[in-house]
């Protein structure tokens, strides 16, 4: 086996590069701004869902927390990847992920739900990871 072939297997699919990259940006971004630690576990989104239920409180345009939340959203995503080997879907600029047992679930699109006060994050990922 060549460095070349493992390495092509060890990697994440394509479908995962942006989502990945948002996640990791909320995690730096909560660790530094708001002194939050998110480790993606299952627990964390309880603080994620706080956040994002302060924001809302707070009344700020849509568009002025559209990249948190996708960021919050890619956060529960790969969360959800990491417990349950779930993977990234990508099609037409929208990202889901997929669970082993074939269903599809849209984090970034909870994430959006929550701060219109329809969703949870921690919902969302204890659906998901029970579904497996």
């Amino acid at each position: 086996m060549t460095a070349q072939y493992v390495t092509a297997q060890e990697t994440r699919p394509h479908a995962a590069a942006k989502p990945v990259r948002w996640a990791a940006d909320a995690v730096a971004t909560m660790r530094e701004g708001a002194r939050v630690r998110l480790d993606y576990s299952a627990q964390s989104l309880w603080r994620v869902d706080r956040m994002i239920e302060e924001i809302r409180r707070e009344e700020p345009p849509y568009a002025a927390v559209e990249n948190v939340l996708r960021g919050f959203g890619a956060y529960a995503g790969e969360v959800i990847v990491r417990q349950t080997g779930a993977e990234w879907w990508a099609t037409g600029g929208d990202h889901w992920i997929r669970t082993p047992d074939g269903k599809l679930w849209d984090p970034l699109e909870e994430a959006r739900r929550c701060f219109a006060g329809n969703g949870s994050l921690r919902l969302l990922c204890r659906d998901a990871t029970a579904s497996v």
